[in-house]
């Protein structure tokens, strides 16, 4: 084995291939090919969009897991720890499966050179191949087409969103961008679409290759039925439900795409109403509207592009907060800081601007200049703290926040990874 603990597989798969994103299926099904010759033996739901799919995937996870069936999930990228990126029912693989199944992909590769995310996906599917489950949940990492997720057909595919985001590699519109998201969709296939005005290019190919598909706002939906909420679609008798466990308004959309989705597999897979309403409360999922009760309140969120950030800002008004509102931000350098901040400008009192230890990030002096930039053109001053680093900022946050104000942390995942870490 070329190195005994996962930290020392890591690194070195940080700097195996010369390019951190490099898509295609090229290299990576090579390996695969070599791994696994044959079809995976187990049903397969791939979980493509924008935002909302680490949700959807969870969302998927306990609703099968509460109905007996041994889920597999892969998810990308992680808060804490490595292990949180592959679950088998609901547990996070250990180091010592993780580094066996990297010993075996580095086995299997000859010379081929992979990406980190590339080298995850095979060993992710390496493992779950092993363990034979009932369902495998695999989510997208970047577009669709050309994500090394996709070496493996699904047979139910998801988009949950479509929005701006990775532009440099998916395209610079939507209809691109979604015509990226719709190659994960297999011939004759059932599609759920998990927005109201999908792309036109999402319903043209699913036309064209003779898929089953289910629209959100079409063909299922919900409304608000307090103290629940109701859904209807096929597969099921309309639904009277209780709220997801997962917060704000947008997991609502997320949980009635997820129902809609089971109901396409239900020949394969049975799921009873009382499973779904178990699966709704039992789903966890840190950093998304994740609050942390104290005084001040912390408010987690990984939204990193405008429409996540927009979604935030309608879960924002949800949430009584009796004094002021704090940020603490950190974005990645290839994220838009107007996209971000502007949905959240008239909610923050004060920003607290850091940058994470991380080559991606984006220089502290560089979002400042973008906030004031957003803020004279928006006719207002804003308050910015800038601080030399991501540590700092949330310690400055926490220094200001009187006992009755909300400090929200939000712009990636290592911004909710370091304020997990300082408050713990």
């Amino acid at each position: 084995m070329r190195f005994d603990t996962l930290s020392g597989w890591l690194t070195w798969q940080e700097t195996l291939h010369p390019s951190t994103i490099d898509l295609g299926l090229e290299r990576v099904g090579r390996v695969w090919a070599r791994l696994w010759p044959g079809a995976l033996p187990f049903p397969v739901i791939t979980v493509a969009g924008t935002n909302g799919k680490g949700s959807t995937v969870a969302l998927l996870e306990a609703i099968y897991g509460a109905a007996g069936y041994r889920t597999a999930a892969y998810t990308s990228p992680h808060l804490l720890r490595y292990n949180e990126r592959m679950r088998l029912e609901g547990r996070e693989v250990t180091d010592e499966y993780l580094c066996a199944a990297f010993d075996r992909v580095d086995a299997a590769r000859g010379g081929d050179s992979l990406t980190y995310f590339e080298f995850g996906t095979l060993a992710a599917l390496d493992l779950f191949v092993r363990a034979r489950p009932d369902l495998a949940i695999l989510e997208v990492g970047l577009g669709g087409r050309l994500d090394a997720v996709n070496l493996v057909a699904a047979d139910l595919a998801i988009v949950t969103s479509i929005g701006r985001d990775h532009s440099a590699w998916l395209g610079e519109t939507l209809a691109e961008i979604a015509g990226e998201k719709a190659g994960i969709f297999r011939p004759g296939r059932p599609v759920v679409l998990g927005q109201r005005y999908p792309q036109p290019v999402l319903l043209e190919r699913a036309t064209a290759l003779g898929c089953p598909t289910w629209v959100l706002g079409r063909d299922f939906d919900w409304r608000a039925e307090p103290p629940g909420w109701h859904w209807q679609g096929p597969g099921y008798p309309p639904l009277s439900l209780m709220p997801p466990a997962l917060r704000g308004p947008i997991q609502f959309d997320n949980a009635a795409t997820v129902i809609a989705a089971t109901a396409g597999l239900q020949a394969r897979l049975p799921v009873s109403v009382a499973h779904l309403r178990q699966g709704l409360q039992r789903v966890r999922l840190p950093g998304r509207f994740q609050v942390i009760p104290g005084a001040p309140a912390w408010i987690l969120d990984v939204a990193h592009n405008g429409p996540a950030a927009q979604a935030l800002a309608v879960s924002l008004a949800t949430y009584p907060c009796a004094g002021r509102h704090h940020a603490v931000l950190g974005l990645l350098a290839d994220k838009e800081p107007a996209a971000v901040a502007g949905p959240l400008l008239d909610w923050v009192d004060c920003w607290h601007l850091g940058a994470a230890d991380n080559p991606r990030a984006l220089d502290v002096a560089a979002l400042a200049a973008a906030l004031e930039a957003l803020g004279q053109e928006r006719g207002r001053a804003l308050t910015l703290r800038t601080y030399p680093s991501l540590a700092a900022a949330i310690a400055g946050a926490r220094a200001q926040a009187l006992s009755g104000d909300c400090v929200l942390a939000y712009g990636s995942f290592t911004t909710v990874e370091a304020v997990l870490r300082e408050l713990s």
